[in-house]
C-alpha cells in the first residue's frame, strides 16, 4: 500500500522505522491523549500490528516528507518519517467501522500534514479499499479535548456523529458517509 500527496508519501511501516516512530509515539506531548507515551517495545508491537494489517489493505502507514524539487517518485522521499496515518478497522459499539487514524511529530504540527494525509486515506478508503470491502462511511475517534485532531477531521468533511466511552476514555466519533459509488480502479491502477 502506497499513497502520495503533494508533500507526503504514505508507505508501509517496517521494523527499521522503530526509532523514528518512537520519536512520535514515545513523545509525552504527542501522546497526551493516550494512556501513556509508548515505550520502544510498544512501538515495535505497534509496527508489527500494522504490518499484519497490510494484506487487507488497512493499517497505519509511515508518513514521509517528500522533496518537492525532485519529480521522480522513486527518488523524492526525504526519508524523514514524521508520523503515521491510515485506515484501521475498529469495533466500538456495533459492527466494525473503518477509522482514519493519525499521529504527527510535534515538530511538524500546524503545517497541514495531518489533514493532507488523512484526506489521502479517506479518498483511498472510498475508492480502492471500497472495492474490496463494503465501506459506507469512515470515522475518526478523537478525545473531546483534542481540538487539533477534531479540526483535522472537520477539514476532511467528517462531522461529529456520536460520543462513546471506549477503552476507558470518552471519545468523539466523527463520521463521513460515502456519497457515491465510484468505479473501482483497473487492477494495474490499484497497486499505486
Amino acid at each position: 500500500m502506497l499513497l502520495t500527496t503533494p508533500r507526503l508519501t504514505l508507505r508501509e511501516l517496517t521494523p527499521e522505522d522503530a526509532p523514528a516512530l518512537h520519536a512520535v509515539l514515545g513523545d509525552e506531548e504527542t501522546m497526551r491523549f493516550y494512556p501513556h507515551p509508548f515505550t520502544p517495545v510498544e512501538v515495535d508491537e505497534w509496527i508489527a500490528r500494522q504490518i499484519s494489517r497490510y494484506p487487507t489493505g488497512t493499517g497505519l502507514l509511515g508518513l514521509v516528507l517528500r522533496n518537492p524539487v525532485l519529480t521522480d517518485p522513486a527518488l523524492n522521499d526525504s526519508n524523514t518519517l514524521i508520523g503515521d496515518c491510515g485506515p484501521v478497522w475498529q469495533t466500538i459499539d456495533g459492527p466494525p467501522e473503518l477509522e482514519i487514524g493519525y499521529h504527527i511529530h510535534r515538530d511538524h504540527r500546524n503545517q497541514g500534514y495531518a489533514t493532507e494525509a488523512a484526506r489521502a486515506v479517506r479518498d483511498y478508503a472510498f475508492t480502492t479499499l471500497a472495492c474490496d470491502h463494503v465501506i459506507s462511511h469512515v470515522i475518526s475517534m478523537i478525545r473531546p479535548e483534542n481540538l487539533p485532531s477534531r479540526r483535522v477531521a472537520e477539514k476532511n468533511g467528517l462531522s461529529l456523529s456520536r460520543e462513546v466511552f471506549w477503552r476507558g476514555y470518552h471519545h468523539c466519533v466523527y463520521r463521513l458517509d460515502r456519497k457515491s459509488s465510484a468505479p473501482c480502479p483497473a487492477p494495474e491502477d490499484a497497486a499505486q
